[in-house]
């Protein structure tokens, strides 16, 4: 018999920056009391993303830092958007150009990520937020 579960985060950030939730999610997995199948994680907003990346030396996410500057720069003057500031725009280009969304393993009630991984939420406004995460889970 299949288990479903399914539960609601809140992540505060602050401002840009790429924050590990890999023991968050792993948290929510266990919870879920599923010994092996899949875990969904949906971030609910269009200026944050989530993103599977290198978590063992912090200049990874310092390079992705300086990629997405260059293929998504702040206030640059052909952005016809931007209501909530210089990086409203760059932030929704960033959140498409990486994933709102990412389906991971589950083995032996936890995330079942590679040794080098981690999940993290990539905040892309300056300011602060409240970010909303839905995790489903599913197995037996």
């Amino acid at each position: 018999m299949t288990i479903w579960y399914q539960s609601e985060l809140q992540v505060k950030t602050p401002g840009r920056s790429a924050i590990d939730i890999s023991a968050v999610i792993d948290d929510a997995v266990n919870g879920a009391s599923v010994t092996t199948g899949l875990a969904h994680v949906f971030l609910k907003h269009t200026s944050a993303s989530l993103m599977l990346c290198e978590n063992a030396d912090a200049t990874v996410l310092t390079d992705m830092e300086t990629i997405l500057k260059r293929l998504a720069p702040d206030a640059d003057a052909e952005y016809r958007h931007d209501y909530e500031g210089d990086d409203d725009m760059a932030a929704h280009v960033r959140s498409v150009l990486t994933t709102n969304d990412v389906t991971l393993p589950v083995s032996r009630g936890r995330l079942n990520l590679g040794t080098w991984q981690g999940l993290f939420l990539y905040e892309h406004r300056y300011a602060s937020h409240s970010r909303q995460l839905i995790v489903t889970v599913s197995g037996k």
